[in-house]
């Protein structure tokens, strides 16, 4: 695949995207014609944002699985007055945070949704460890996280039928923990390697009838292949370590990899880790997910992902940075009104950081066009008729009674 080139006049600072955007992995290659607009700087992009000023609480969840122990972490505002469940998946190399500021929105367009966005396995603060002694408390840091798998010399499974089993057991575990009677009705969101955990879910119907409907977030399955190609090149590139958390932030702003400082200041913390012995004490801070890593599984998150999109049931959504990351069978099947499609061409590949307000108004306009407890059924033809029948009836005895 040939490497996108900047259009003339334009800087890699001005269109970091064509690199950046590959953060992760389900990553698309944009078109190097589409207008980036520029945004303003702000003098205080490199504050990093708490997780609590966009959700009510953290879970930890805690899994035996095969020989491994995991703590499955999750951010979590519960739904109200039977309000719907937004399950959200970030892609490679991101954090349950990346749906921060969306989530934020979605609440004040729909205040009875709740939002549960899940921290990955080798991801955020979600930890594992081959020996149960080795994780001594319930709430590890993300440096903690990141130390167990580095110590105890986990072999990560990142299959999608692994990450797809530990999506459905955290949203029944936590429904076990928060003591629900039953599962709320469920949106799905993914975005880029979440997009296809989200799918794989979805078209196994391992939530029954309680899932409503999944959003997939600005990933394809023709043009991700495609871009795979290009993954370990902008792996290369991409700065292994930082000085600090506020330039991992800058950076992430700096080279547009996320458009909007605000999302940056609320994703950023959970993707880095201090490290108490650095190999170079002068940049001290290193990624939390080794993507490099994660090499053997790209191909597997990615086949057959268009055709199981079309394929599952409930409402779907396909929400894109551009229109040339359609594929021939998402052509097909947009032709055909299978699905809804909505391009934001001002956003990068992280649509939901960049565009946190429109990104949340679209999802709350999908959940109430699939939302089943506001269909009001028309009548079926035989009550119509029978209704009639028995209006005549009456009438015909009222005027028998008259008549004598």
């Amino acid at each position: 695949m040939t490497e996108p080139v900047n259009a003339p006049g334009q800087s890699i600072d001005e269109d970091g995207s064509s690199a950046s955007s590959l953060s992760s992995t389900g990553t698309l290659m944009p078109s190097p014609t589409r207008h980036l607009f520029a945004r303003t700087k702000n003098a205080n992009s490199s504050q990093s944002s708490s997780w609590t000023d966009f959700f009510e609480q953290e879970l930890f969840l805690p899994q035996e699985y095969g020989d491994q122990y995991i703590i499955h972490h999750v951010y979590l505002a519960s739904p109200k007055n039977s309000g719907p469940l937004f399950v959200m998946h970030h892609g490679a190399g991101s954090s349950g945070l990346s749906f921060a500021t969306c989530a934020e929105e979605i609440r004040k367009i729909l205040p009875n949704a709740g939002v549960l966005s899940l921290d990955a396995r080798g991801h955020g603060r979600t930890a594992i460890s081959s020996d149960t002694s080795k994780i001594d408390h319930e709430n590890p840091s993300t440096a903690t996280a990141a130390q167990h798998e580095s110590d105890n010399q986990v072999e990560l499974d990142l299959t999608l039928e692994t990450l797809s089993g530990d999506l459905v057991y955290v949203i029944r575990k936590t429904q076990e923990r928060m003591k629900w009677e039953k599962i709320p009705d469920i949106i799905l969101v993914g975005h880029s390697l979440g997009g296809a955990v989200i799918t794989d879910v979805a078209k196994n119907g391992e939530l029954g009838s309680k899932l409503l409907a999944y959003a997939v977030l600005d990933v394809v399955e023709g043009s991700a292949m495609d871009a795979l190609q290009s993954m370990e090149k902008y792996l290369s590139t991409r700065p292994i370590r930082f000085p600090s958390l506020e330039s991992g932030i800058e950076w992430h702003t700096r080279s547009r990899t996320i458009r909007n400082t605000s999302s940056a200041r609320a994703s950023v913390p959970s993707l880095l880790y201090e490290e108490t012995s650095p190999l170079d004490p002068s940049r001290p801070w290193i990624w939390r997910t080794n993507l490099s890593a994660t090499k053997p599984f790209w191909e597997n998150w990615f086949i057959g992902l268009s055709k199981k999109f079309l394929e599952g049931r409930g409402g779907k959504l396909l929400l894109l940075a551009g229109t040339d990351r359609l594929d021939k069978e998402l052509m097909i099947g947009q032709m055909q009104g299978k699905y809804q499609l909505q391009v934001f061409p001002e956003a990068g590949h992280f649509v939901q950081e960049d565009q946190p307000v429109k990104t949340a108004q679209v999802l709350a306009d999908f959940y109430r066009r699939n939302d089943r407890s506001a269909l009001v059924l028309p009548p079926k033809v035989s009550d119509m008729q029978a209704a009639a029948a028995m209006k005549k009836g009456s009438g015909a005895s009222t005027f028998a009674g008259q008549l004598k």
